[in-house]
């Protein structure tokens, strides 16, 4: 008997689904979806993007689900906005490294693989390359400059730089980037001493010139270790 009691459900006048209404539940319903538009654990919100959705069996009766969506819209808002504005940046450092690169070998293959042409020694005498990559260095330079960059390069009691803040400031694409630019245009001033002294005083310098386009002060050594050796054994211009 007390098995049959608990499966005993009262009878229930069977309609169907689609025409089916529980008027207590629809009010509930009313209220609830009312009093979370004005107000959700003790804060006023926004009635915008709250998903209800009411799921009925016969044993469990009546459920009412509540998926506020006004939240999770506007963190992803956020967050599509910072990655927006990462990988804009992050193009632009990539971009400026690959021109950058790209711009100083022509006159880099020119001093190895044409050192006495005058073709080569025009293009040596010029200014430009170096003005592009200053303005370029210029550009990127403000792009990655923040209020805590002067307290990374100077970060001792002393005012002087230190190899933990250096890492740091270093830790952003943009800066990596500019440090690059830097680099290729003394570099390549650098190259431009070592060939311009080639040429004056009749010495090799293909190879010196070679190393400073990725090691620059074993570029400068080499060259002076052939101008010596060169002067030593009488074959340069006295």
């Amino acid at each position: 008997m007390a098995f049959s009691s608990c499966l005993c459900l009262p009878s229930l006048p069977l309609k169907p689904i689609g025409s089916w209404r529980n008027v207590g539940v629809d009010q509930r319903l009313t209220c609830a979806h009312k009093s979370l538009n004005s107000e959700l654990f003790g804060q006023r919100v926004a009635g915008i993007g709250t998903g209800l959705r009411r799921n009925w069996n016969f044993l469990g009766g009546s459920r009412v689900i509540i998926r506020p969506q006004d939240e999770t819209f506007i963190r992803h808002q956020k967050a599509s906005g910072i990655q927006a504005s990462w990988i804009a940046s992050s193009q632009i450092a990539s971009t400026a490294f690959t021109l950058g690169t790209a711009a100083v070998l022509p006159f880099y293959t020119l001093m190895v693989c044409a050192p006495k042409a005058e073709l080569t020694k025009k293009t040596m005498q010029s200014s430009i390359p170096y003005i592009v990559l200053g303005l370029l260095y210029g550009y990127l330079l403000f792009l990655s400059w923040t209020p805590d960059t002067l307290r990374l390069m100077f970060a001792s009691k002393y005012w002087l730089p230190e190899l933990s803040g250096i890492a740091k400031m270093f830790s952003s694409e943009m800066t990596l980037a500019s440090a690059w630019i830097h680099l290729m245009a003394v570099d390549l001033f650098a190259a431009r001493q070592v060939f311009q002294d080639g040429i004056k005083n009749q010495i090799e310098t293909r190879h010196s010139v070679s190393f400073c386009l990725l090691f620059c002060p074993i570029g400068i050594i080499t060259h002076f270790i052939t101008k010596a050796l060169t002067k030593s054994t009488g074959h340069g211009n006295k």
